[in-house]
């Protein structure tokens, strides 16, 4: 168990994640991230992603998630449409499948658990 901490999350520093150029539908999106905590069997992770404006598509994980700085659409296939910014909270279910429109470049806190 590690001990417990506190980050700041608008000035914590990021690494580069890659991103799969078929899931880019216009421009050119960079993300970054940090996980801040993963459980010992790799299920449960916790951290902060960016993402620059674009468009990309996705396939989601179950997650929480709290947007510090940013806007975004998220569109949801055969679903809803969220229009996300900062201090906005939401829930993706597993499998959902997505189509993210990063107006201003977004940066979240996350939690998200992996199906085993």
């Amino acid at each position: 168990m590690t001990a417990s901490f506190a980050v700041n999350i608008p000035d914590a520093d990021l690494e580069v994640e890659p991103l799969d150029p078929a899931q880019i539908v216009s421009g050119t999106p960079q993300i970054t991230g940090k996980v801040l905590r993963e459980s010992a069997d790799g299920r449960r992770i916790q951290g902060i992603w960016q993402i620059t404006p674009g468009v990309v598509t996705d396939t989601e994980a179950e997650e929480l998630f709290v947007v510090i700085s940013g806007r975004a659409t998220i569109e949801f296939e055969n679903g809803p449409t969220l229009h996300v910014g900062p201090g906005d909270a939401a829930i993706l279910h597993e499998g959902d499948r997505t189509t993210w429109t990063v107006h201003e470049t977004l940066r979240k806190a996350y939690s998200i658990t992996l199906s085993a």
